[in-house]
């Protein structure tokens, strides 16, 4: 972990409600601080996503009641927002679906895009951008909010620049009052443009670089983009137009490396630009060295071939710029380090799907109609609580590692990037506590039960479906030393893991693997010798990691009984 920046001022990076800068913009909240039954409700696409997910509470906070789409609302468990939203299964692809959730809404926003999805994403950017226009204006939808990218009027722009403009586009010719706001490259805890900055200036303090880094760019801190949609919520009837949004500064991105270096306590960087790295050698290049892979480093990179400055701040007629003025890169980039260090990223570019994996949950009968289903099973006794043994559990992956044969973890990662997929260096968003949906390496949450549950779904390139499910049962023959009752917390309860303590606790693990084709089936039998040492050494040395846990709390809390005795 990198270093504080020296004199940073921690109170000024407090998080208060982007609302709080906003006064007469917003509803504002009721005396019990939630929206009134009155307030206008709002619609939100992508709350899955980065920009999506940090949304929906500020539009709570803002006092305005909130709607969140997704075509698995189930995905959304979670949560800390959940209970405040509505719900509402819908894909935004689909006519009659979306139109359905569109009714009553004010005002809707649109975060979707393909970014990294492979080929043919133009066309499934522009047929789900006219599905969606077509709908709100059916629905009756006062306006629409989109959030696309700066572009330089005149030049020939990437295909993905070019799609996420097309789209802004679709939207303004609705017939609904738009507002496209246009950012660069956004800097935020979790975001893909920040951590291939950061992972770039932190891994490298020598590096050769294209000719874009002198390109000059105009990033924005998140926080600035979330008050501009919050904003543009209460523009007039008569507004619709796009808007260019940025931050303070202009820099180019070599600049952008070296005062990241400073603000994080690094040597200045030796940057050494040349001239024959195409965009295509330059995302391969970023992915290699960053946890962005080369699908979404890609577009990254080739926006920043173009210079990509404001060329005007119209924006700020409707949507003041707050007392202090916007945020600035240097205090940006202190805030994104300060929500890492203490673990309180609430969403990062991997928070949606990486385009193209599988996402069918697992099959609740083992005997499944859809073919086979191969299942590696084990369980074994160990000698800790079962709170101990969940803290493992949780805690896997990332920076945890996956306790066995890391040699295997890391070539199997390798040649997961290699073909296209994320390997591990997605890594996590929290390293203790996980989410439904949250990324781990190359799995994805597909199911968490707080003290007894854990599965994930592979998103690695495989021929098939694959899942890991990681259970803690309860001994029932075991004695209870600390009289906790039966050792497991009621069904829906949060987990407490101060009273939760009877050892021994069972650990289950199972692998599960559904082969497409006869390629699946010798993928299979191929790893299958591999899997004593890969998933029981792992299972071995998780139950030996909660063992530790759990004689040094024992060590902790005997001297404090016998003293009480």
């Amino acid at each position: 972990m990198v270093a504080d920046a020296p004199g940073a001022d921690d109170s000024a990076l407090a998080p208060e409600p982007v609302a709080a800068t906003l006064p007469g913009l917003v509803p504002g909240t009721g005396p019990d601080g939630r929206p009134r039954p009155d307030a206008p409700l709002v619609a939100v696409t992508g709350v899955t996503g980065y920009v999506g997910g940090r949304l929906v509470p500020e539009l709570l906070s803002a006092g305005y009641r909130v709607r969140a789409l997704a075509r698995s609302p189930q995905r959304l468990r979670g949560r800390p927002w959940i209970d405040d939203v509505e719900a509402v299964e819908a894909d935004a692809s689909d006519l009659d679906q979306i139109r359905a959730a569109l009714e009553g809404v004010d005002v809707a926003y649109y975060l979707i895009h393909s970014l990294g999805s492979g080929r043919t994403f133009e066309s499934r950017d522009r047929m789900t951008a006219l599905t969606f226009a077509r709908a709100a204006r059916e629905a009756g939808v006062r306006r629409i909010v989109y959030l696309g990218g700066l572009y330089p009027e005149g030049e020939d722009l990437s295909p993905h620049l070019a799609s996420r403009t097309e789209v802004g586009e679709i939207l303004l010719a609705s017939g609904v009052p738009t507002t496209v706001l246009r950012a660069a490259v956004i800097l935020g805890s979790g975001s893909a443009s920040f951590e291939m900055m950061r992972y770039l200036t932190e891994r490298l303090p020598a590096m050769t670089v294209p000719r874009w880094v002198e390109n000059r760019i105009q990033p924005i801190a998140i926080r600035d983009v979330l008050r501009y949609l919050v904003g543009a919520a209460a523009m007039p009837p008569e507004v619709s137009r796009g808007f260019d949004i940025g931050g303070p500064d202009v820099l180019t991105y070599r600049d952008m490396m070296q005062r990241y270096a400073a603000v994080a306590g690094l040597p200045r960087r030796v940057i050494v630009g040349v001239g024959v790295l195409t965009p295509r050698l330059s995302s391969l290049w970023v992915s290699l060295v960053t946890p962005v892979p080369g699908g979404l480093a890609r577009p990254l990179v080739e926006s920043l071939v173009h210079e990509v400055v404001c060329d005007e701040h119209d924006i700020a007629r409707w949507v003041p710029d707050p007392p202090d003025g916007l945020v600035g890169f240097d205090r940006a980039v202190r805030l994104a380090l300060r929500r890492v260090h203490d673990a309180a990223v609430s969403t990062r570019w991997s928070s949606a799907s990486a385009p193209g994996t599988p996402s069918d949950p697992l099959p609740s009968d083992p005997g499944w109609a859809g073919g086979s289903l191969y299942v590696d099973e084990r369980r074994v006794t160990v000698d800790a609580s079962p709170a101990a043994l969940w803290r493992v559990l949780e805690s896997v992956g990332g920076e945890n590692g996956w306790y066995s044969w890391p040699l295997a973890w890391r070539v199997r990662g390798l040649g997961d990037r290699l073909v296209g997929g994320p390997g591990l260096r997605r890594g996590r968003r929290d390293p203790w506590r996980l989410l439904v949906d949250d990324a781990v390496d190359f799995w994805r949450v597909e199911e968490v039960e707080p003290g007894r549950l854990l599965r994930l779904r592979a998103e690695m390139r495989v021929p098939g479906l694959a899942w890991l499910e990681l259970r803690v049962e309860v001994d029932d023959d075991a004695p209870d030393p600390d009289g906790a009752g039966d050792g497991a917390p009621p069904t829906g309860a949060t987990l407490d893991r101060d009273r939760w303590r009877r050892p021994p606790a069972v650990f289950a693990q199972r692998a599960l693997f559904h082969p497409r084709g006869l390629l699946g089936q010798l993928y299979w039998w191929s790893v299958a010798p591999f899997h004593g040492v890969v998933f029981g050494g792992m299972q071995r040395n998780m139950a030996r990691a909660a063992e530790r846990a759990e004689r040094a709390r024992t060590d902790r809390t005997v001297p404090a009984a016998e003293a009480r005795a």
